[in-house]
């Protein structure tokens, strides 16, 4: 199972991602909004206040929550200095 170990909410609505395997991933989160479950998150605000619970992503109050594997799997790869263009707020152990 795939661990997330830092995660940031980009101004447009992606999540850059790197994985314990040190594969770093961008994910589009646009798509989602069209699920009344994630429509939610359209909202800037709500969106940043995503949390990295290693093996998953929330969105705390919401109960709006993606897997790793999840994110792993539907990201696109990007490299690793893209996280250093923007400061990471979310790291994990």
């Amino acid at each position: 199972m795939r661990k997330i170990v830092s995660l940031f909410a980009t101004e447009d609505f992606h999540l850059k991602l790197e994985f314990d395997d040190g594969i770093a991933k961008m994910f589009n989160m646009e798509p989602y909004f069209k699920l009344p479950v994630f429509s939610i998150l359209s909202n800037p605000i709500l969106f940043k206040q995503v949390a990295n619970r290693s093996y998953y992503i929330e969105w705390p109050g919401q109960q709006i929550d993606l897997s790793a594997d999840t994110l792993w799997h539907g990201g696109e790869i990007v490299s690793k200095d893209l996280f250093l263009k923007e400061p990471v707020v979310q790291k994990t152990k």
